[in-house]
């Protein structure tokens, strides 16, 4: 499985070193938040690798939702059981929760077909800063704090009307922001496809923090910020 590079498992136990998170965000997931860098402060692992190690251990279902309900830090370790329900929450080794996961229909482990279905959409997740959030912050007239940007990854969710695809694409279809002071909610509905075929809907929900008035400076050096660390990475 392609994502052996991102974690250790020992018997049930499932752990991510920060280098490991850090290298699944730029490398696979094109997501340079400096939140998943390995010298940040308030380090955590991509809610897109928790996503991705479920899928890895417990195969890709018709109908499946994610909660993600805490910030999982360097090398914590998570209890992966053998096998769960139709229902089923991911904690650590102290009974802290970081996942809540629901599942139904039909459920495949075919090794390509989940290997494309994450790389579709964390390449989706890795765009959702400089090609959705900021556009939609502009739009509105709001931004988050640039000392401390943050932006939390709430849920996602999806539904397959088929299996048959080795190859998905994702494309985004719909975009909403509701602001409640300083907090914005958002949401974005998205459709999969396999060439010209619809092979399934889902959507993805975001908590802007810490919102104030548009300063495009501001705004500005948050992007030049992301930028610049792809660019380091990429060495373009």
């Amino acid at each position: 499985m392609f994502l052996s590079p991102y974690f250790k498992k020992e018997l049930q136990l499932v752990s991510v070193s920060a280098q490991q998170a850090s290298e699944f965000a730029k490398g696979v997931a094109q997501d340079f938040n400096p939140i998943h860098n390995v010298a940040a402060k308030r380090f955590c692992v991509p809610g897109d690798l928790l996503f991705a190690l479920v899928l890895g251990q417990y195969g890709l279902s018709q109908t499946m939702s994610f909660s993600f309900e805490g910030m999982v830090g360097d090398g914590v370790k998570l209890v992966f059981p053998d096998s769960v329900g139709d229902s089923f929450t991911i904690f650590d080794d102290k009974q802290k929760q970081y996942l809540s996961v629901e599942r139904s229909g039909t459920n495949t482990q075919c090794e390509v077909q989940i290997e494309s279905f994450i790389r579709s959409y964390v390449a989706f997740s890795g765009l959702n800063f400089t090609h959705v959030l900021v556009p939609m912050m502009r739009k509105h007239g709001v931004m988050i704090n640039p000392a401390r940007p943050l932006v939390i990854y709430e849920s996602m969710s999806f539904d397959l009307v088929s299996f048959d695809f080795n190859h998905i694409e994702l494309s985004l279809v719909e975009q909403h922001l509701e602001i409640d002071g300083k907090r914005g909610d958002v949401t974005l509905k998205f459709e999969l496809h396999c060439g010209d075929k619809l092979v399934g809907t889902g959507r993805k929900t975001l908590v802007l923090s810490g919102l104030r008035t548009l300063e495009e400076g501001g705004l500005n050096e948050m992007v030049e910020r992301y930028e610049s660390l792809r660019v380091d990475y990429q060495g373009v």
